[in-house]
Protein backbone atom coordinates (compact mmCIF):
# COMPACT_ATOMS: atom_id res chain seq x y z
CA UNK A 1 0.00 0.00 0.00
CA UNK A 2 1.47 3.42 -0.64
CA UNK A 3 2.60 5.76 1.94
CA UNK A 4 0.09 8.32 0.67
CA UNK A 5 -3.00 6.37 0.91
CA UNK A 6 -5.37 6.20 3.98
CA UNK A 7 -4.70 2.77 6.19
CA UNK A 8 -8.55 2.99 7.24
CA UNK A 9 -11.07 4.63 5.22
CA UNK A 10 -14.76 4.77 5.19
CA UNK A 11 -17.57 4.93 2.19
CA UNK A 12 -21.07 6.07 3.11
CA UNK A 13 -23.64 5.02 0.62
CA UNK A 14 -23.44 1.48 -0.93
CA UNK A 15 -25.14 2.87 -4.08
CA UNK A 16 -23.14 2.57 -7.95
CA UNK A 17 -20.58 5.47 -6.78
CA UNK A 18 -20.58 3.95 -3.08
CA UNK A 19 -19.50 0.84 -3.58
CA UNK A 20 -17.21 1.55 -6.95
CA UNK A 21 -15.50 3.94 -4.68
CA UNK A 22 -14.83 1.29 -1.90
CA UNK A 23 -13.37 -0.89 -4.27
CA UNK A 24 -10.72 1.00 -5.48
CA UNK A 25 -9.72 2.24 -1.91
CA UNK A 26 -9.79 -1.46 -0.88
CA UNK A 27 -7.86 -3.13 -4.22
CA UNK A 28 -4.83 -0.66 -3.09
CA UNK A 29 -5.17 -1.87 -0.08
CA UNK A 30 -6.47 0.68 1.95
CA UNK A 31 -9.31 -1.53 5.44
CA UNK A 32 -12.56 0.29 3.81
CA UNK A 33 -16.01 0.58 6.21
CA UNK A 34 -18.76 0.39 3.67
CA UNK A 35 -22.03 2.35 5.39
CA UNK A 36 -25.63 2.57 4.20
CA UNK A 37 -28.60 2.75 6.37
CA UNK A 38 -30.09 -0.02 4.64
CA UNK A 39 -29.05 -3.38 5.15
CA UNK A 40 -30.40 -4.56 1.65
CA UNK A 41 -28.43 -1.92 0.27
CA UNK A 42 -25.42 -2.61 2.13
CA UNK A 43 -25.66 -6.51 0.57
CA UNK A 44 -26.22 -5.75 -3.03
CA UNK A 45 -23.23 -3.13 -2.50
CA UNK A 46 -21.21 -5.89 -1.81
CA UNK A 47 -22.19 -7.97 -4.40
CA UNK A 48 -21.32 -5.51 -6.54
CA UNK A 49 -18.00 -5.04 -5.23
CA UNK A 50 -17.69 -8.83 -5.55
CA UNK A 51 -19.01 -8.98 -8.80
CA UNK A 52 -16.52 -6.34 -10.54
CA UNK A 53 -13.79 -7.87 -9.31
CA UNK A 54 -14.94 -10.89 -10.71
CA UNK A 55 -15.08 -9.26 -14.05
CA UNK A 56 -10.91 -7.77 -13.26
CA UNK A 57 -9.86 -11.32 -12.68
CA UNK A 58 -11.68 -12.41 -15.82
CA UNK A 59 -9.50 -10.57 -17.91
CA UNK A 60 -6.39 -11.07 -16.32
CA UNK A 61 -6.01 -7.54 -14.98
CA UNK A 62 -6.03 -9.39 -10.96
CA UNK A 63 -5.15 -12.47 -9.55
CA UNK A 64 -7.70 -14.52 -7.74
CA UNK A 65 -6.20 -13.97 -4.67
CA UNK A 66 -5.58 -10.22 -4.90
CA UNK A 67 -9.31 -10.20 -5.34
CA UNK A 68 -9.81 -12.13 -2.68
CA UNK A 69 -7.51 -9.82 -0.46
CA UNK A 70 -9.40 -6.88 -1.42
CA UNK A 71 -12.56 -8.48 -0.13
CA UNK A 72 -11.00 -9.07 3.15
CA UNK A 73 -10.30 -5.74 3.61
CA UNK A 74 -14.05 -4.41 2.98
CA UNK A 75 -16.52 -4.53 5.89
CA UNK A 76 -19.76 -2.97 6.58
CA UNK A 77 -22.19 -1.37 8.96
CA UNK A 78 -25.36 0.14 9.39
CA UNK A 79 -24.20 2.75 11.60
CA UNK A 80 -22.69 6.28 11.25
CA UNK A 81 -21.70 5.94 15.11
CA UNK A 82 -18.93 2.79 14.00
CA UNK A 83 -16.63 5.35 12.05
CA UNK A 84 -14.14 7.00 14.67
CA UNK A 85 -11.03 5.86 13.78
CA UNK A 86 -10.77 6.16 10.10
CA UNK A 87 -8.76 8.68 9.15
CA UNK A 88 -10.66 9.46 5.50
CA UNK A 89 -14.63 9.62 5.19
CA UNK A 90 -16.01 9.98 2.08
CA UNK A 91 -19.77 10.20 1.76
CA UNK A 92 -21.67 9.12 -1.60
CA UNK A 93 -25.07 9.46 -0.65
CA UNK A 94 -27.80 11.28 -2.80
CA UNK A 95 -27.45 14.27 -4.27
CA UNK A 96 -30.03 16.01 -2.14
CA UNK A 97 -28.38 19.28 0.04
CA UNK A 98 -30.33 18.08 3.42
CA UNK A 99 -29.19 14.42 3.47
CA UNK A 100 -25.60 15.58 2.86
CA UNK A 101 -26.05 18.37 5.55
CA UNK A 102 -27.79 15.85 8.02
CA UNK A 103 -24.69 13.06 7.08
CA UNK A 104 -21.91 15.68 7.42
CA UNK A 105 -23.33 16.52 11.28
CA UNK A 106 -23.34 13.32 12.08
CA UNK A 107 -19.95 12.52 11.05
CA UNK A 108 -19.11 15.38 12.45
CA UNK A 109 -19.71 14.46 16.10
CA UNK A 110 -18.38 10.82 15.71
CA UNK A 111 -15.21 10.90 13.18
CA UNK A 112 -11.92 11.39 14.99
CA UNK A 113 -10.78 14.95 15.37
CA UNK A 114 -8.08 14.62 12.59
CA UNK A 115 -10.72 12.52 9.50
CA UNK A 116 -10.87 14.04 6.93
CA UNK A 117 -14.37 14.64 5.66
CA UNK A 118 -14.71 13.93 1.96
CA UNK A 119 -18.49 14.43 -0.39
CA UNK A 120 -18.63 12.72 -3.44
CA UNK A 121 -21.22 15.25 -4.50
CA UNK A 122 -21.31 16.46 -8.93
CA UNK A 123 -22.62 19.96 -7.79
CA UNK A 124 -23.46 20.80 -4.00
CA UNK A 125 -21.17 23.55 -2.82
CA UNK A 126 -18.83 22.40 -0.17
CA UNK A 127 -18.50 25.27 1.37
CA UNK A 128 -22.01 24.80 1.75
CA UNK A 129 -21.62 21.24 3.30
CA UNK A 130 -18.82 21.85 5.34
CA UNK A 131 -21.15 24.39 7.56
CA UNK A 132 -22.48 21.43 8.92
CA UNK A 133 -19.41 20.80 10.79
CA UNK A 134 -16.71 22.13 12.81
CA UNK A 135 -13.93 21.44 11.06
CA UNK A 136 -14.41 23.33 7.72
CA UNK A 137 -10.76 23.27 6.88
CA UNK A 138 -10.86 19.41 6.88
CA UNK A 139 -14.00 19.15 4.46
CA UNK A 140 -13.59 18.52 0.39
CA UNK A 141 -15.01 17.29 -2.54
CA UNK A 142 -13.74 14.08 -4.03
CA UNK A 143 -15.57 14.07 -7.26
CA UNK A 144 -15.26 10.30 -8.83
CA UNK A 145 -16.67 9.57 -12.39
CA UNK A 146 -18.53 6.85 -13.37
CA UNK A 147 -17.57 3.95 -13.14
CA UNK A 148 -15.29 4.76 -10.48
CA UNK A 149 -12.62 1.41 -11.03
CA UNK A 150 -12.36 2.69 -14.50
CA UNK A 151 -12.71 6.30 -15.00
CA UNK A 152 -9.34 8.06 -13.93
CA UNK A 153 -10.74 11.16 -13.01
CA UNK A 154 -11.21 12.44 -9.29
CA UNK A 155 -12.38 16.23 -9.45
CA UNK A 156 -10.80 17.83 -5.99
CA UNK A 157 -12.96 20.58 -4.77
CA UNK A 158 -11.81 23.05 -1.77
CA UNK A 159 -14.24 24.73 -0.10
CA UNK A 160 -13.85 28.42 1.37
CA UNK A 161 -11.89 27.05 4.38
CA UNK A 162 -10.56 23.81 2.77
CA UNK A 163 -6.53 23.77 4.51
CA UNK A 164 -3.72 23.26 1.87
CA UNK A 165 -2.65 20.09 4.05
CA UNK A 166 -6.82 18.62 3.27
CA UNK A 167 -5.81 19.36 -0.29
CA UNK A 168 -2.54 17.77 -0.60
CA UNK A 169 -3.75 14.63 1.41
CA UNK A 170 -6.42 14.24 -0.94
CA UNK A 171 -4.67 15.01 -4.25
CA UNK A 172 -2.17 12.36 -2.76
CA UNK A 173 -4.22 9.64 -2.56
CA UNK A 174 -6.47 10.06 -5.44
CA UNK A 175 -2.67 9.51 -7.38
CA UNK A 176 -1.71 6.57 -4.91
CA UNK A 177 -5.40 5.12 -6.49
CA UNK A 178 -4.39 5.13 -9.85
CA UNK A 179 -5.95 8.51 -10.53
CA UNK A 180 -5.55 11.68 -12.14
CA UNK A 181 -6.94 14.55 -9.50
CA UNK A 182 -7.95 18.16 -10.99
CA UNK A 183 -8.24 21.09 -8.29
CA UNK A 184 -11.41 22.96 -8.86
CA UNK A 185 -12.66 25.72 -6.71
CA UNK A 186 -16.36 25.24 -5.01
CA UNK A 187 -18.70 27.08 -7.89
CA UNK A 188 -21.94 25.18 -8.86
CA UNK A 189 -21.03 22.00 -11.22
CA UNK A 190 -17.26 22.77 -10.16
CA UNK A 191 -15.92 21.94 -14.27
CA UNK A 192 -17.13 18.93 -14.97
CA UNK A 193 -20.93 19.20 -14.53
CA UNK A 194 -20.76 22.71 -15.69
CA UNK A 195 -19.66 21.71 -19.10
CA UNK A 196 -21.36 17.95 -19.34
CA UNK A 197 -25.00 19.08 -17.84
CA UNK A 198 -25.84 21.88 -20.30
CA UNK A 199 -24.69 19.60 -23.56
CA UNK A 200 -26.77 16.94 -22.09
CA UNK A 201 -29.68 19.14 -21.70
CA UNK A 202 -29.41 20.93 -24.87
CA UNK A 203 -29.34 16.98 -26.48
CA UNK A 204 -32.84 16.68 -24.58
CA UNK A 205 -34.17 20.14 -25.94
CA UNK A 206 -33.40 18.59 -29.37
CA UNK A 207 -34.82 15.55 -28.68
CA UNK A 208 -38.13 17.63 -27.73
CA UNK A 209 -38.26 19.68 -30.45
CA UNK A 210 -37.97 17.27 -33.08
CA UNK A 211 -34.11 18.20 -34.41
CA UNK A 212 -33.20 14.52 -34.90
CA UNK A 213 -34.30 11.10 -33.62
CA UNK A 214 -32.55 10.19 -30.42
CA UNK A 215 -29.97 8.18 -32.03
CA UNK A 216 -29.27 10.58 -34.54
CA UNK A 217 -28.05 13.05 -31.68
CA UNK A 218 -26.52 10.60 -30.09
CA UNK A 219 -24.26 9.72 -33.41
CA UNK A 220 -23.35 13.23 -34.41
CA UNK A 221 -21.78 13.44 -31.07
CA UNK A 222 -19.88 9.90 -31.38
CA UNK A 223 -18.81 10.49 -34.51
CA UNK A 224 -18.99 14.26 -35.54
CA UNK A 225 -17.46 15.28 -31.87
CA UNK A 226 -15.32 11.75 -31.12
CA UNK A 227 -17.45 11.09 -27.99
CA UNK A 228 -17.62 7.68 -26.88
CA UNK A 229 -21.27 7.35 -25.94
CA UNK A 230 -23.82 10.03 -27.21
CA UNK A 231 -25.45 12.46 -24.45
CA UNK A 232 -28.84 10.94 -24.26
CA UNK A 233 -26.88 7.69 -23.69
CA UNK A 234 -24.81 9.28 -21.09
CA UNK A 235 -27.75 10.99 -19.72
CA UNK A 236 -29.53 7.15 -19.17
CA UNK A 237 -26.32 5.56 -17.55
CA UNK A 238 -25.72 8.84 -15.16
CA UNK A 239 -29.44 8.83 -13.98
CA UNK A 240 -32.57 11.51 -15.39
CA UNK A 241 -32.75 12.20 -11.88
CA UNK A 242 -29.41 12.76 -11.28
CA UNK A 243 -28.86 15.16 -13.73
CA UNK A 244 -32.36 17.16 -12.87
CA UNK A 245 -30.64 17.38 -9.84
CA UNK A 246 -27.22 18.80 -10.78
CA UNK A 247 -29.11 21.49 -13.64
CA UNK A 248 -31.21 22.67 -10.88
CA UNK A 249 -27.87 23.56 -8.77
CA UNK A 250 -26.12 25.18 -11.33
CA UNK A 251 -29.53 26.98 -12.59
CA UNK A 252 -30.34 28.12 -9.29
CA UNK A 253 -26.39 29.05 -8.25
CA UNK A 254 -25.48 30.95 -10.92
CA UNK A 255 -29.14 32.11 -12.08
CA UNK A 256 -28.25 31.61 -15.81
CA UNK A 257 -31.27 30.34 -17.42
CA UNK A 258 -28.64 28.72 -20.00
CA UNK A 259 -28.87 26.14 -17.22
CA UNK A 260 -33.05 26.09 -16.93
CA UNK A 261 -33.80 22.17 -17.17
CA UNK A 262 -35.32 20.83 -20.47
CA UNK A 263 -39.16 20.27 -19.75
CA UNK A 264 -39.01 16.72 -21.19
CA UNK A 265 -36.25 16.17 -18.62
CA UNK A 266 -38.83 17.31 -15.41
CA UNK A 267 -41.04 14.77 -17.42
CA UNK A 268 -39.73 12.01 -17.71
CA UNK A 269 -38.41 11.98 -14.14
CA UNK A 270 -41.59 12.79 -13.14
CA UNK A 271 -42.73 9.53 -15.01
CA UNK A 272 -39.92 7.71 -13.27
CA UNK A 273 -38.56 7.23 -16.08
CA UNK A 274 -34.39 7.49 -14.64
CA UNK A 275 -32.44 5.84 -16.82
CA UNK A 276 -30.43 1.94 -16.77
CA UNK A 277 -31.39 2.34 -13.00
CA UNK A 278 -34.78 2.19 -13.68
CA UNK A 279 -34.92 -0.18 -16.81
CA UNK A 280 -36.11 3.12 -18.93
CA UNK A 281 -34.64 6.39 -19.97
CA UNK A 282 -34.11 7.84 -23.35
CA UNK A 283 -33.68 3.86 -24.56
CA UNK A 284 -35.16 0.91 -22.87
CA UNK A 285 -33.22 -1.38 -20.77
CA UNK A 286 -36.08 -4.09 -19.51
Amino acid sequence: MSSDLFEKVAVIGAGTMGNGIAQVFASCGSHVTLVDLNEDALKRGMEAIESSLARVVKKERMTQADADATMARLSKSTRLEDLTDQRLIVEAVSERADIKASVFKTLDAVAHPDAILGSNTSSISITEIAANTKRPDKVIGMHFMNPVPVMKLVEVIRGHQTSDATTDAVMAASRALGKEPVAANDYPGFVSNRVLMPMINEAVFCLMEGVATREGIDTVMKLGMAHPMGPLTLADLIGLDVCLDILEVLHRGLGDDKYRPCPLLRRMVAAGCLGRKSGRGFYDYQ
